[in-house]
């Protein structure tokens, strides 16, 4: 069961890989020619030399991205269908489709959101090359804290369910994660390298795209990867004359 579930997580991550391609291409890509355009600018303004170009841009923009594309979100895709199949059955009665649209918001919220509070996205010309590992470093240790603290928060929540009713301990455990996200966003260091005479509607026109990347990735994944597992549990659980669970 947790074999045919991973595929169709697969599945799923290739249909929420074409759709956020679409996006990507359509929307996003404009917004990193006119980065590429500043940034060769100010280099020339500098005296400095052009950097030759390894890779065409239409090659970067067609199917480096799509490749790149493709590959995130399948592999997203794939462990999405593991962390479905611990889930279901285990911590709610909800439906494979519940069960889905739930992971897909909390990984969203944990994974994107709250990392891209403290860290948002940047397009090309943004950002010192030498605090390039730094800036990363800060940016995954953001999404491990924040996923981390999730888990804490569900578990929390389960206890506190016991004592105080579900939705009592689901909020409490809600106020709890935000606080301690709170903490953390306020002790990490802030990173402001944006240039002052950068186009600010570029950069907020990037960063609300990349956000609607992460939007149509989740979504898409939620939605498909839930049709496509309540399936197949229907079709196991009526072959056993019961409801299926995925570890069974």
């Amino acid at each position: 069961m947790v074999g045919n579930l991973l595929l169709r997580g697969m599945l799923a991550g290739l249909i929420a890989g074409i759709l956020v391609f679409a996006f990507a291409h359509t929307f996003g890509e404009p917004l990193v020619d006119a980065a590429i355009a500043f940034e060769e600018a100010s280099a020339q303004a500098d005296g400095e030399a052009a950097e030759p170009e390894i890779v065409s841009r239409a090659t970067q923009a067609g199917l480096g991205l799509f490749t790149g594309v493709m590959a995130y979100s399948v592999a997203v895709g794939g462990l999405f269908a593991l962390a479905f199949a611990f889930v279901h059955g285990r911590f709610s009665s909800l439906s494979a489709r519940g069960t889905s649209a739930v992971i897909a918001i909390a990984a969203f919220v944990a994974i994107v959101v709250v990392p891209s509070i403290k860290y948002p996205a940047n397009p090309p010309a943004v950002g010192n090359p030498d605090t390039i590992g730094a800036r990363t470093e800060l940016f995954f240790l953001m999404i491990v804290v924040s996923l981390a603290a999730l888990i804490a928060a569900v578990a929390l929540s389960r206890r506190l369910s016991e004592r105080f009713g579900l939705w009592n301990g689901a909020i409490i455990a809600g106020i709890v994660y935000l606080v301690f996200i709170g903490v953390v966003l306020y002790l990490l260091p802030p990173i402001n390298e944006v240039p002052e005479n950068f186009s600010a509607m570029v950069l907020w026109r990037f960063r609300t795209t990349s956000l609607g990347m992460h939007v149509i990735l989740w979504a898409a994944l939620g939605l498909a990867f839930g049709a496509l597992a309540e399936r197949r549990l229907a079709v196991k659980g009526g072959q056993r004359g019961r409801p299926a669970t995925a570890f069974h």
